[in-house]
């Protein structure tokens, strides 16, 4: 976690997402299935966090304060990423398509990014005009992120990440 603790709820999403992006520029450059393996459990560790918080805290803190079909939207992608993430940690390096999984995974979080952050009518930009406190989303959503992450490290890893609005393919 940075020293500098992030204004708001939005602003650690932004962060989150930063940091999210690094890691794939990372694993576009990295070499040897042993450090790809290691920036994609990065990854998915953060994205399975970073969802978490989303779904628990701030998507149902602006629930009849934004627009509907953004947050509808937005748990979908979630649930898309998630089969993915699923899908490249049960893989290793080694897999024909393990690159590729990677390389889409990090297409739809930049799209779903860009949704999240476009200015005026972006998810971020609608939840700025609402009453909801962001100082305590921030808060409460920093204390589940310490939580998760303490688990991932106590465990090894967070458990296969749970989808939503769709069912995963059982394999």
């Amino acid at each position: 976690m940075a020293d500098e603790l992030p204004t708001d709820a939005i602003a650690l999403l932004k962060a989150d997402h930063r940091k999210v992006e690094d890691l794939f520029e990372k694993f576009e450059g990295a070499s040897g299935a042993a450090t790809k393996q290691k920036i994609a459990h990065q990854i998915c560790t953060e994205l399975k966090i970073h969802t978490t918080i989303e779904e628990e805290i701030f998507y149902p803190a602006l629930e009849g304060k934004i627009e509907e079909d953004l947050l509808k939207e937005a748990y979908v992608e979630h649930d898309g990423a998630k089969v993915m993430i699923n899908d490249i940690e049960a893989g290793s390096p080694e897999d024909e398509f393990y690159d590729a999984k990677v390389k889409v995974l990090s297409e739809e979080i930049e799209h779903h990014v860009k949704e999240e952050e476009m200015p005026s009518e972006g998810m971020f930009a609608q939840a700025r005009k609402t009453d909801v406190d962001m100082v305590a989303l921030r808060d409460a959503m920093l204390a589940r992120k310490e939580e998760l992450l303490a688990q991932a490290e106590a465990e090894g890893g967070l458990p296969p990440a749970k989808t939503t609005t769709v069912e995963a393919a059982q394999a």
